[in-house]
Formats: structure tokens, C-alpha cells, sequence
């Protein structure tokens, strides 16, 4: 047995001022309640909320506080995620990950930006992976990205045993949001941490997944702090022997012959993709996509 500790904190965020103070302030209870507790993970743009003009400079003093804490805790942490000015003064929506020493051992930036909502911020183009030494391997991506199932397929076939998914869901799509984090658990034979916030950062019911899907804890929509329990041994059991002793997607997916030129620039298979319009808000009244042929039709367009 490999156990390992992770408490998520599933609170209350502000647009309007800094929620740094109160979100340290949770990590300290949190340590002081559960202090077993490894490893604490926030939500999506806890620290300032969703607001880009509040965005800071990278290894900035905000940063630099829960570097602090967590060495002075002596825990790992993922603070949520911040929007930050990169060196190119594009933002970008990131999330550092800290060691027990107070170290940035790897950085999270968002690969899917929550578009035609959220704009102007540019998406990242790197997989965050660490090692948890005599644990196991981690990695993390954020709230929208999970929908792209490519960037979990990256992240486990790098070996991720345990994702940490910060997210900020406050609109009505949380259930199928929570369905596909359930469905990424399995799909993927990887415990699932999916944190949400409250208010400006959304509507909480966080949960936890196992490598099987199954939902080891479910958060309401209050205040709560969700400490975890996990056994990494799960993981690479059920890689090798496949869930229940049944599928085993992981090894199925990498002894395939099955080409797949959607993923190839400019194949014919993604030309129905083109035809799709533009990604941007709907407008008002839009009859957008309700009488359009589908595909291979012989209609043509009005």
C-alpha cells in the first residue's frame, strides 16, 4: 500500500478584493485539523477571482506567500490557479506547484482557455507532470482542459497516477462537468481531485474519483474542506489487471493499429470542422447551426 493524503479546500472567492489572507488562513486550519494532511489543492482563480485586470507577475509576492506557508506547513500545494503577466505580457491562467521545502516544482497553465468567455488570455502549451518522491507521479490541468480528453491521454501516458484538477464552475454545466471528470477517472484508470469554489468562483460540489469512477466523496455547495485518504497501489493494480478485472483502456490504447488522422494538420477528416462558424458568444436570437444540412447532406446552405 502506497497511501498519500490530499485535502481539497472548496471555498468562498471574491471579485471584488484579494482572497490570499482567507485562503492561507484555510490552509492553516486545514493542517491544524487533519495534520496527516500531504498535500492541499485549491480551486480555479482562487486567490483574486476571475478578473484579468487583477492579474500578477509571475514569482510575485503572492506566489512567494504560499511558498512560505507551505514550508512552514510542510506540505505540497497548489494554491489554485492566478492570472499572471508572462515575460511575452501575454496573460496567462496558471497554478505553481509547491513542494514541502517552498520550491515551484512545476507550473500548471491552463491549455484550453474558457473561450468565447474567457478572452483575452492565451493558453498554455505545456503538460504539467511531477513526482511526489516514494508516492508517485502527478499532474494537474485546469477546469476547462478536462473536456479535451487529449490532454489527459498526454498526462497519463507519461504515467500520472493522481490529476489535480482546480476548476471554476459556476454555470449550469457543473453536472456534466462532474460527469466527465467521472468518466476521465475511469477512462483513464487516475484518481481525480476536482476542486471547485463558491460565489465568483463557483458553485462548490467538488468531488473525488477513483480509478474506477467511482465517486469516493461529492462536496454540497458550503464551505468544506475535503481531506482524502488515497491509495496509489489502486492505480497500478488496476493498469495491469483492468477495472474489476475487465478493461484495461490504457494498454488497449497503446497496442492499437488504429490510425487517427483527425490529428493530422489539414486531413480530410477534419474538414466537417471547418465548416462549423466562428467561436464566439451567441448572439441574441441567433439561429446559429439550426438550419444547417448535416454533414454529407446534398441541401445546400440557404
Amino acid at each position: 500500500m502506497i497511501p498519500f493524503s490530499i485535502a481539497g479546500i472548496q471555498t468562498h472567492v471574491s471579485a471584488v478584493h484579494s482572497n490570499v489572507d482567507a485562503l492561507l488562513h484555510k490552509l492553516e486550519l486545514t493542517v491544524a485539523q487533519f495534520p496527516w494532511v500531504q498535500m492541499v489543492i485549491m480551486s480555479e482563480l482562487a486567490s483574486f477571482g476571475p478578473l484579468t485586470q487583477y492579474a500578477q507577475p509571475i514569482n510575485g509576492p503572492t506566489e512567494d506567500a504560499y511558498r512560505q506557508a507551505a514550508a512552514k506547513l510542510g506540505v505540497w500545494l497548489l494554491p489554485g490557479s492566478i492570472y499572471v503577466t508572462g515575460a511575452d505580457g501575454k496573460i496567462y491562467n496558471t497554478a505553481p506547484v509547491i513542494n514541502p521545502q517552498g520550491e515551484v516544482v512545476a507550473r500548471c497553465t491552463k491549455l484550453f482557455p474558457f473561450l468565447p468567455y474567457e478572452v483575452n488570455v492565451a493558453a498554455g502549451n505545456e503538460f504539467c507532470i511531477f513526482d511526489v518522491p516514494d508516492v508517485g507521479r502527478f499532474g494537474a490541468s485546469i477546469c476547462y482542459d478536462i473536456w479535451f480528453p487529449e490532454t489527459t491521454r498526454a498526462l497519463t501516458s507519461n504515467g500520472v497516477e493522481v490529476l489535480l484538477h482546480p476548476v471554476l464552475t459556476g454555470t449550469v454545466d457543473r453536472d456534466i462537468e462532474l460527469a466527465i471528470a467521472r468518466a476521465t477517472a475511469a477512462q483513464f484508470q487516475c484518481f481525480v481531485f476536482d476542486i471547485n469554489g463558491l460565489g465568483t468562483g463557483g458553485v462548490g460540489r467538488s468531488a473525488v474519483f477513483d480509478p474506477s469512477g467511482i465517486v469516493l466523496y461529492q462536496a454540497g455547495g458550503g464551505e468544506e474542506t475535503i481531506p482524502m485518504e488515497i491509495n496509489l497501489e489502486q492505480v497500478r493494480r488496476q493498469r495491469e489487471c483492468g477495472l474489476r478485472g475487465l478493461g484495461q483502456p490504457l494498454k488497449s490504447f497503446r497496442d492499437s493499429q488504429l490510425h487517427l488522422p483527425i490529428y493530422e494538420p489539414g486531413q480530410k477528416a477534419a474538414s466537417f470542422l471547418s465548416t462549423l462558424g466562428p467561436l464566439e458568444l451567441p448572439k441574441r436570437g441567433s439561429q446559429a447551426g439550426v438550419a444547417v444540412p448535416p454533414p454529407g447532406s446534398d441541401i445546400q446552405r440557404g
